[in-house]
């Protein structure tokens, strides 16, 4: 198999978009931080649908990962994502270094407020800042017609619509349905560092929302069901439960503590260990 091409100048990416945008080719931005998976490989196969090239984006920002978090612990293996790309049918994979990324005297930073301030937000100050910022820079050096952004960081997706939109970044941004193992555990790179006992709990997370998430459906009041589903964490062997929430699926509002008048979203993180697991399940509202 041909090695895929790779590009690291941000010049050298717009010069080969725009050569396949003079040609009449659509391009799709799959913006990833390596350690890939079938997770990351469903959303290049969903770019492959939505546009003729693909291109994918392999950077481990530095600017979304708080102090204390796993910088330089993140799994890296450049070839071998490279090769797992190559077998999806990838263009052209875009690896800058962080130089490429903030050079010296960089000093702008994209944050959106209200929806980066929630949730995941409130949890890691100055996380989306850095998403925020780094997805922009992306969207505008790749000038793609689509964007493909999975649905496992609901919160993520969400905020990255908003700053399109408020921006007037003419790239569409595509969801990708969350991928799961047999056992349900949303497909994440950061499951790696779960060892066999944690492993073995980790399932029990997006058991806990399909049980909140059907008890909403059928009217229970949304206070209750969230405090349940924190127990229900904490006896099966998580460490701590970082929220578990039912929010209004586009702006992520709160809700009121009575039953579901419309659909929502229940957002939710629990933590095994150094991990923290992240994890999300569309609710319908109760029928009348």
């Amino acid at each position: 198999m041909p090695a895929l091409a790779t590009v690291r100048r941000v010049a050298d990416l717009r010069a080969q978009v725009h050569a396949w945008r003079e040609a009449g080719d659509t391009v799709a931005l799959v913006p990833t931080m390596g350690a890939l998976h079938e997770g990351h490989l469903s959303l290049v196969r969903l770019a492959r649908r939505e546009a003729r090239r693909v291109v994918v984006s392999l950077f481990v920002n530095p600017t979304q990962f708080g102090a204390g978090e796993d910088f330089s612990a993140y799994p890296r293996d450049e070839a071998r994502d490279s090769a797992l790309l190559a077998g999806e049918g990838c263009d052209l994979l875009f690896a800058p270094s962080a130089e490429e990324m903030y050079p010296p005297g960089f000093a702008t930073t994209v944050a959106v407020s209200g929806l980066g301030e929630e949730l995941e937000g409130a949890f890691r100050p100055g996380h989306f800042a850095g998403v925020a910022t780094v997805v922009t820079k992306l969207l505008i050096q790749a000038g793609a017609n689509a964007a493909v952004f999975g649905e496992k960081d609901y919160q993520q997706l969400q905020l990255i619509r908003r700053l399109a939109r408020d921006l007037d970044l003419p790239t569409q941004i595509i969801p990708g349905p969350i991928v799961r193992e047999g056992d349900g555990l949303a497909l994440s790179s950061r499951n790696v560092y779960l060892d066999p006992d944690q492993r073995r709990i980790a399932p029990a997370l997006h058991a806990v929302l399909v049980s909140a998430a059907s008890a909403l459906a059928l009217g229970a009041a949304v206070s209750e069901c969230e405090a349940q589903a924190r127990e229900a964490l904490r006896t099966a062997g998580f460490d701590a439960v970082d929220y578990v929430e039912a929010r209004r699926p586009d702006d992520l509002h709160r809700l009121g503590p009575g039953p579901l008048s419309e659909p929502a979203r229940l957002l939710a993180v629990a933590r095994l260990g150094r991990t923290r697991l992240l994890d999300n399940l569309a609710v319908s509202a109760p029928r009348a």
